[in-house]
């Protein structure tokens, strides 16, 4: 019953994926290993077998462990609404809306969330591999911290810290860490690594050694760049890139400023014949898309304002002048139709915002969240296809006599007339290889017929091979207790 705290010299310096390639190397090793990050940010969410939803990114890395995803592995995600305020969900349910002046309120009730959670996993594996958020460095907001060293030090678990030589001054970022630390803080880490590293890496050696000289805290290692990275869900919107293909079919999705459970897009942009390209604000929808997506969102008539700053709205339409094809999933679809009521402003002010009407429906938003795992049927194709639904809101009209799938044979999500324009509340739905065959097949394009879970499962093997190479896996899982 031991445990390792893997904490960023700064955010976004790959916490993530190694706590994901090091559970993977720690299973390979015979370990019962699972993850835990007591407190995640993120709109890009998993719903668990329990009716629960966690960080997608917890979500991977209970796979690269061989677990189903539990709600204990994340019990604190908070999910962005707005620039001041989120929606907190504690061990897997919504507990309020807070702004984030207030947020320091709720920590006192929340430490005993995480400390219960996480006592679970202990009890019931060899090794919890603990994911921090952020950055420990961010110390005016030490008080109350139970994400970083408020974590670390009530469950005694030491930490090893990361740079991300990547964006550089990674030298400043790890002393830098130390120098503003509580001592006691300090105390708990036990030594430092550096992350995505590109060329020679000897090349870094005197700034290695100087790190190590400047703090006295031991190295386990340089980690050069993962380039297999792009075929494992991101974490974070930001990280969000077009694919890596430069020729093919387009499929341009549109970057909301609330975007949610993105990786909905991961099994398309694996396709060679697919070109994914993610439309960012201020840029135009490519004329030369054949399938436009409007992916969820966590705040969707904000998105439906947001998306019309931008002038997508008019793009919209003349892409389906064109003949173009489009596909709205959750929020995407609920802004395809008439109108978004929120008369109680459950997800901000209350009124209703007119939709693109693209799609002859209307949802209504309603307080209860609808958290599922879903088996359905395509309605076009008898395919079988297997998601999620995460979503609060009701949808109907007319275009619902279409339906695009069948769950316990009751209608799902909404086609229009000409058949070129779809909704959905299904997340995960193109992870359905031969689903995603047949929906490709009719934009033109013929699928590789790869699966997408033997990818994942392919690349989290890559990943600790990765680390193995290059780290002292050894080392690092000897830091347990």
């Amino acid at each position: 019953m031991t445990s390792l705290m893997i904490q960023g010299a700064g955010s976004n310096v790959g916490k993530s994926m190694l706590v994901a390639g090091l559970c993977r190397a720690a299973r390979r090793r015979g370990l019962s290993v699972a993850p835990f990050k007591p407190q995640n940010m993120s709109n890009n969410a998993a719903v668990t077998a329990d009716g629960g939803e966690i960080g997608r990114a917890q979500a991977l890395q209970a796979l690269a462990c061989g677990l189903e995803p539990i709600t204990d592995m994340n019990p604190i995600l908070l999910k962005p609404e707005s620039d001041v305020g989120a929606q907190v969900v504690v061990q897997g349910k919504r507990l309020t809306t807070t702004r984030a002046r207030d947020y320091a309120k709720l920590k006192p009730q929340l430490m005993g969330a995480v400390l219960e959670s996480f006592n679970r996993l202990k009890a019931t594996h060899d090794l919890v591999i603990v994911e921090g958020a952020g950055s420990p460095a961010e110390v005016n907001l030490r008080a109350g911290d139970f994400a970083n060293m408020g974590f670390a030090r009530a469950a005694d678990v030491p930490v090893v810290l990361v740079g991300d030589i990547d964006r550089g001054g990674v030298i400043a970022q790890i002393v830098g860490t130390q120098a503003v630390l509580d001592p006691s803080d300090a105390e708990m880490i036990s030594g430092f690594l550096i992350n995505k590293f590109r060329g020679d890496v000897t090349l870094f050696d005197d700034g290695y050694r100087l790190i190590e000289s400047r703090t006295g805290w031991r190295g386990f290692g340089t980690l050069p760049w993962f380039p297999l990275a792009h075929k494992l869900p991101a974490e974070d919107a930001l990280d969000i890139a077009s694919g890596p293909a430069t020729e093919g079919t387009v499929i341009a999705c549109l970057t909301l400023s609330r975007i949610a459970n993105f990786d909905d897009l991961d099994p398309l942009a694996a396709e060679p014949g697919v070109r994914m390209v993610m439309v960012k604000p201020g840029q135009p929808i490519p004329a030369e898309a054949r399938l436009v997506i409007l992916p969820g969102s966590k705040s969707t008539r904000g998105d439906l304002a947001f998306l019309r700053d931008q002038g997508w709205d008019v793009d919209l339409l003349a892409h389906v002048r064109r003949g173009g094809h489009v596909l709205g999933i959750c929020g995407g679809y609920q802004m395809l139709g008439r109108s978004v009521a929120d008369p109680e402003g459950i997800e901000g002010p209350a009124g209703t915002t007119p939709g693109l009407g693209l799609l002859d429906v209307e949802t209504v938003m309603t307080p209860d969240k609808r958290l599922t795992r879903t088996k359905a049927t395509h309605a076009g194709s008898g395919l079988a296809v297997e998601g999620y639904e995460i979503h609060i809101g009701r949808t109907e009209g007319a275009d619902r006599a279409r339906p695009f799938a069948l769950i316990d044979g009751q209608p799902e999500g909404a086609i229009s007339a000409s058949g070129k324009v779809i909704g959905s509340y299904l997340h995960g739905l193109f992870g359905a290889d031969d689903f995603r065959a047949a929906f490709l097949s009719g934009l033109g394009v013929t699928a590789s017929g790869q699966s997408h879970a033997a990818g994942v499962e392919d690349t989290l093997e890559a990943l600790a091979d990765h680390i193995e190479a290059h780290l002292d896996v050894t080392g690092l899982l000897s830091l347990a207790r």
